[in-house]
């Protein structure tokens, strides 16, 4: 299985998917951090998250596979949402609440 294969596995199998650095228990930047304290005020229990610094391919097939040179990025029912500055700007004007409730 490719990299490119693993990745829309893992988009396509779960409701909410973050790539990101390090784990929502420890964010290993701001961005990460900011993200998923974004998602937990929203309610989401069940987060799916891929530690892009445990894994240099799943890094770089990352940002290939959205065409999004950075992260984290954020997949909702397998479709790209976006990083950290289009999900605050989601969040503040409610569209992250109602994607998320869909």
């Amino acid at each position: 299985m490719s990299v490119q294969d693993t990745i829309r596995e893992q988009v396509t199998s779960h409701k909410v998917v973050l790539y990101m650095k390090g784990t929502p228990q420890f964010p290993q930047c701001g961005f990460s951090s900011s993200a998923t304290q974004m998602l937990k005020a929203c309610g989401v229990e069940d987060l799916y998250t891929v530690n892009v610094l445990a894994d240099a391919e799943i890094r770089q097939g990352i940002k290939e596979f959205a065409n999004w040179p950075t992260i984290p990025q954020l997949y909702i029912n397998g479709e790209f949402v976006g990083g950290s500055d289009i999900m605050r700007e989601m969040y503040q004007n409610g569209e992250l609440q109602k994607m998320l409730a869909a």
